[in-house]
């Protein structure tokens, strides 16, 4: 979140780097300066005009009410309010104009819904999606860096910290978060919930989420059933055109989107656009980002970048 703060000159008059008590007094680097780490009840004193948070789902349903009770808008980055009703869940290119002045806890969706919810947004308008087959490919990052390591350590052989049951090098593990009572994971009921929030409720979704050996971003395979038929050449237009998509589709040239290629980008990558030939207004498309940046941090930048748009949040 700093770095994209800094590579997207957002407005930051002062920076108040939050963390838990026992971090106080650490420092970070922000545009070339060292800043020293504060704990919550310093920062509240401080009335900041905006919180960004990432710091789990507990922490934010502890501290977000009294940041905003201080006059702060908070965007949270965990699942804590994603599925309230009474806040709202944001990718500014999908569904940006339902923010408004009572907004003061807003939430960012998962990462994977993000990507997906940048690439069907447009196509819901055109031709009313109804129907959505999600299989994801997600890289280890966005289980953190104790992931990162167990990968980094099984490629070296090294034995050491495992963050999952399983080796996930040279391996694809069927779960990403814990399972639910349907024999659906976490992960999966977040697209299922999420979708239907920010699209439309009466999609249907279904999705299976897989981990995959990678650090570069999330990958999905899509199938998605229309209510109106369409042509792929104008499905391509339409995707060139939406906000915040690159479209990679050029198969003959090896063109389509890769997390290698998605890494530290911001934009979210389609391609292998083409019909499902087993039945009438279904469409089958591959999807990346980087789940870092467009899956996390960028997409909560952009919020707030939106929130001074629209007036409602002050620069100073």
């Amino acid at each position: 979140m700093l770095k994209v703060l800094e590579e997207r000159q957002f407005p930051v008059s002062e920076l108040l780097p939050v963390a838990s008590e026992r971090s106080a007094g650490r420092t970070i680097t922000f545009k070339g300066m060292e800043v020293p780490v504060i704990g919550m009840t310093e920062a509240i004193a401080a009335r900041p005009d905006l919180a960004l948070f990432s710091a789990g789902g507990s922490t934010s349903l502890e501290w977000a009410p009294r940041f905003a009770e201080a006059g702060c808008i908070v965007v949270d980055n965990s699942s804590a309010w994603r599925m309230d009703p009474d806040k709202k869940l944001v990718v500014p290119e999908v569904n940006g104009e339902v923010l408004g002045s009572g907004d003061k806890i807003i939430a960012n969706p998962n990462c994977s819904t993000i990507q997906l919810m940048v690439a069907l947004a447009p196509l819901h308008a055109a031709y009313g999606v109804k129907r959505v087959i999600v299989n994801t490919y997600q890289a280890v990052t966005g289980t953190g860096m104790k992931a990162v390591h167990q990968l980094e350590n099984e490629r070296q052989g090294i034995e050491g910290e495992m963050a999952y049951p399983f080796p996930i090098d040279r391996n694809v593990i069927p779960r990403c978060d814990v399972f639910t009572d349907n024999g659906y994971t976490k992960e999966e009921m977040k697209l299922v919930n999420e979708t239907m929030k920010i699209l439309d409720p009466t999609i249907r979704v279904t999705a299976t989420a897989v981990r995959v050996p990678v650090t570069g971003g999330h990958s999905e395979a899509v199938n998605v059933e229309f209510e109106r038929e369409f042509e792929v050449n104008a499905v391509r237009d339409l995707l060139r055109q939406a906000p915040g998509v690159r479209v990679l589709d050029d198969p003959a040239h090896d063109s389509y989107p890769m997390p290698i290629l998605a890494a530290g980008q911001d934009a979210v990558f389609v391609g292998r656009l083409r019909r499902d030939e087993t039945q009438p207004c279904t469409l089958n498309l591959w999807i990346v980002a980087d789940n870092l940046r467009k899956g996390a941090a960028t997409n909560a930048v952009q919020i707030a970048e939106l929130l001074l748009a629209k007036g409602l949040l002050k620069a100073r």
